[in-house]
């Protein structure tokens, strides 16, 4: 007989191979899958539409570069505090006013970009429009750990959040660039304010779904602590930098590479096969009901990455770069979901929105140092020197990872961590 589909409840757990369909029937999930789509795709908006805003009103590359990386810089700094602060008062709580500062913000940066402001303006605006980017994607994980407690779909969902993401990537840079040069250069950072605010606060409004707040609950007695205390996260960090120079390296690079052949309309087509190997191999390892322990996967699929990534720099054709360019891709995905699966076992529940939003803001900061270093080996050594960047990012980050690999272990069960705070259950108070 045909098996009988049935709707996953949290802290559930099923037999048979998890699946996306199977996930996606989860109690709630639509509730905060559809506003939190919505929400997250001015994230990749962002970057592109003040490049073509500044670089229209300055006339300058390299001074739209500097203000978009002044954001990047600000989002990944200021990214772990958003996520500790929704950990500790709820997600609701942090979304609301972030939207609000973030929308004000964008469009302040826009008036002036438009109004010929001096650069040190814009580099001022920059800032609070980077640090308060509402960090989407980790609320939306901390979501599906609340659903999925005790859960084998976790790592399917996992998995799905890092195809969404990539997706969102793919999808984002081409909706600001149309606008910005279809309707008006100031069209993709109005929209990107706007679909913040609004996706924003329809995704805050879905209370339902979020985490509980730490000790607020029940008159639970717990002791918050910062995700970054527990050591596994550190190494965490580290692995996604190196994660963060690829795309950094491979963005700059192939744009040099393929301007250096005489053929830039080739660069959108190599790094979509660059993205299309993450989006599949994303989808593929959701599907897989993986028997070997986390923490060896990733220093498995991180060395497989790592030697990928270290072949770019002696690519001498448009096949086999755009060959390497869909094996590195491929490599990405699992890295990175495993990381993200790594937070769930090693996190107590209290942090993890916090830890989720270190590991983000890390893939964004090396993202953004991979971009400035790349840029410059670029234009002082030869055509394709930027693709050393993703090699010498992952290589250091698998050295340190493999160095340290015992931290990412679970602890054993009765065991505590980060300094004596972990996965107690919380002691009733009278």
């Amino acid at each position: 007989m045909p098996e009988k589909d049935t709707v996953t409840e949290p802290g559930t757990q099923r037999a048979e191979r998890p699946g996306y369909g199977q996930l996606l029937r989860t109690r709630g999930a639509w509730t905060f899958l559809l506003p939190g789509f919505a929400a997250r795709q001015p994230f990749a908006m962002l970057t592109i539409s003040i490049v073509l805003l500044v670089q229209h009103t300055t006339g300058s590359y390299g001074t739209a570069g500097a203000v978009s990386a002044t954001t990047g810089v600000a989002m990944a700094l200021f990214a772990p505090y958003t996520g500790k602060l929704a950990d500790r008062y709820g997600q609701r709580a942090v979304l609301l006013p972030g939207v609000l500062v973030h929308s004000a913000a964008g469009l302040t940066l826009t008036v002036l970009a438009l109004s010929g402001a001096p650069t040190w303006a814009l580099f001022l605006a920059a800032v609070p429009t980077g640090a308060s980017t509402p960090q989407v994607g980790p609320m939306v994980r901390a979501r599906w750990g609340v659903q999925l407690q005790g859960s084998p779909l976790m790592q399917t969902a996992a998995a799905f959040e890092s195809v969404t993401d990539e997706f969102t990537f793919v999808l984002g840079p081409l909706f600001a660039t149309a606008l910005c040069t279809g309707i008006d250069p100031a069209a993709g950072l109005i929209t990107e304010a706007a679909l913040t605010l609004v996706g924003g606060l329809l995704f805050a409004a879905q209370k339902g779904t979020q985490p509980p707040v730490a000790g607020l609950e029940g008159h639970a007695r717990v002791r918050h602590t910062s995700a970054l205390r527990v050591p596994g996260v550190r190494v965490l960090i580290v692995t996604f930098l190196g994660i963060g120079s690829v795309f950094g390296g491979m963005q700059v690079s192939l744009a040099a590479y393929t301007e250096a052949i005489g053929e830039p309309g080739l660069n959108g087509v190599l790094y979509g096969i660059f993205a299309a190997g993450n989006m599949l191999s994303g989808l593929v390892c959701g599907a897989i009901a993986w028997k070997i322990a986390p923490q060896r996967r990733l220093l498995v699929g991180y060395a497989a990455l790592a030697v990928m990534a270290s072949g770019l720099w002696a690519a001498q054709s448009v096949v086999l770069l755009a060959g390497l360019g869909l094996l590195v891709g491929v490599c990405i995905a699992p890295s990175l979901i495993t990381g993200y699966t790594l937070v769930e076992k090693i996190v107590p529940a209290g942090s993890r929105t916090e830890a989720f939003t270190w590991l983000t803001g890390a893939v964004a900061l090396g993202q953004a140092a991979a971009v400035s270093v790349s840029g410059q080996l670029e234009d002082r050594l030869w055509d394709g020197a930027g693709f050393l960047v993703p090699m010498g990012g992952t290589l250091l980050a698998l050295v340190v990872m493999f160095l340290l690999r015992s931290r990412l272990a679970p602890p054993p069960a009765g065991r505590t961590v980060a300094r004596g705070v972990g996965h107690r259950e919380p002691v009733a108070v009278d």
